[in-house]
């Protein structure tokens, strides 16, 4: 079966139940023409500035926007107001990967990012597109239902404004008030994914999709602005690395909470942009270790994994395609993106498939059947842990077995019965390591 065909697989092995997707990301366009027939709808509330189910979410008939919180999932007051050099620049960007790009549009992609009122514009566009895009990911060939969750508002707002030490103060006093302010901050942050959690699990999610969080070199950056507020002073390289792991590590603990609040969710995350290893560096959510909890590598179909990918074989424990995936953004419009962001949503809607085979499933058991029918490929050993490409019909064949055995027994048959993805025709070259977008960002 080809690779494309696979996708097929999705919707078409058996009479499964639709599954819930929580896409918790930066709202969903819910008028799409793409999304529509998949779109989650509270049988139990209207909108009419009540509360007919009495959650304490009034309105919440598609999802909740967390970010304003209203029941707006999109704010479609930026729909067509922005240029077209915004997708013009994904369609180069795509072309560049693959050598296919001219040299003319090469050219043309290189100046742009020189420009500061492109690159503002293309940070509201990103936003603005992207839980779209990695909403039909989740719901493609498919019968899944998507949640919007919007906590990434259009335009993320500075933070630590007024942080500040005495110039007197004791170095490591102000490490530890560094700390003490990456762990508020934190705590501030995840109590509102919690909230996003009990949320999700009130209204029976299944799976939630996280393509956002703050990798390594993002937490540089703002480890540096918190550093300069406090020691009066740029940071050398090895402050800027501690100042970094201190906030990615303020993160990562009390995420813990945050999945904790869910444990009947499977959550999918990315595991980030920056080509790092998150073994070594770090990113959140991504490093949150539990069993309701898998994160996401990318690859180019099956064939290479992607050289912007984040990896670790202790704290990535899968990959899936990630590169150029066409999906919808906003007004009923398409575009091809590169990111983990993609392919994380392609391992939620198997996982979510995977639940509607067999609805007593749990996120461990799910996990388990991901991981297990993985298509084993030598370019990811070292990668991540399951060093393997999520196979879709393996993983879906397996679930349906579980219905009669044992999650291992019906890995084990699945492995044997179902052979891997065949690989289309070879992309000739090695990509251009372009970087993509980093994860949709919670900070700025």
């Amino acid at each position: 079966m080809k690779f494309i065909a696979a996708l097929a697989v999705l919707g078409a092995l058996s009479t499964a139940q639709a599954a819930k997707i929580a896409v918790i990301d930066s709202g969903l366009d819910y008028k799409h023409e793409m999304i529509v027939s998949n779109l989650w709808t509270n049988a139990n509330e209207i909108e009419d500035n009540r509360d007919e189910d009495g959650n304490g979410y009034q309105d919440d008939v598609h999802g909740w926007n967390f970010a304003e919180q209203n029941g707006k999932i999109i704010d479609y007051k930026y729909l067509g107001t922005f240029s077209p050099d915004c997708k013009k620049y994904f369609d180069i960007q795509g072309k560049y990967f693959l050598h296919t790009a001219t040299e003319a549009e090469i050219t043309w992609m290189k100046e742009k990012v020189k420009d500061p009122e492109f690159i503002s514009e293309m940070g509201k566009f990103g936003n603005f597109v992207h839980g779209t895009h990695v909403a039909g990911i989740t719901i493609r060939e498919s019968s899944n239902e998507a949640m919007g969750i919007k906590l990434i508002p259009t335009e993320v707002k500075p933070f630590f404004e007024g942080l500040s030490a005495n110039k007197s103060a004791d170095p490591e006093k102000k490490w530890q008030l560094l700390e003490t302010a990456f762990l508020a901050l934190a705590s501030q942050q995840m109590k509102l994914l919690t909230d996003i959690a009990v949320f999700a699990a009130g209204h029976k999610a299944d799976v939630a999709n996280g393509s956002f969080g703050t990798g390594f070199k993002q937490g540089k950056m703002i480890g540096d602005l918190a550093f300069r507020a406090i020691f009066f002073k740029k940071p050398t390289e090895e402050e800027s690395n501690r100042a970094a792991s201190l906030f990615i590590g303020s993160l990562v603990k009390e995420g813990s909470k945050f999945v904790a609040a869910a444990p009947n969710i499977l959550f999918v995350f990315a595991a980030g942009n920056d080509g790092m290893s998150n073994d070594e560096f770090g990113t959140s959510p991504a490093n949150i270790k539990a069993d309701n909890v898998i994160s996401v590598g990318a690859t180019y179909k099956n064939e290479f994994f992607a050289p912007f990918s984040n990896f670790g074989t202790k704290m990535v424990d899968i990959a899936a395609p990630g590169m150029l995936i066409k999906s919808s953004i906003p007004g009923n419009d398409y575009l091809e993106v590169s990111g983990t962001s993609q392919a994380s949503p392609y391992v939620a809607n198997v996982a979510a498939k995977i639940k509607g085979a067999n609805v007593k499933l749990n996120p461990l058991d799910i996990k388990k059947i991901l991981m297990g029918t993985v298509d084993k490929k030598a370019f990811l050993t070292g990668k991540v842990t399951a060093a393997g490409i999520v196979n879709l019909e393996r993983a879906v064949v397996a679930a349906e077995m579980t219905n009669s055995m044992t999650v291992d027994e019906a890995v084990s048959r699945a492995n044997v019965q179902i052979k891997d993805a065949l690989v289309d025709a070879k992309t000739q070259v090695a990509p251009q390591n372009v970087v993509p977008m980093p994860l949709t960002p919670m900070f700025k």
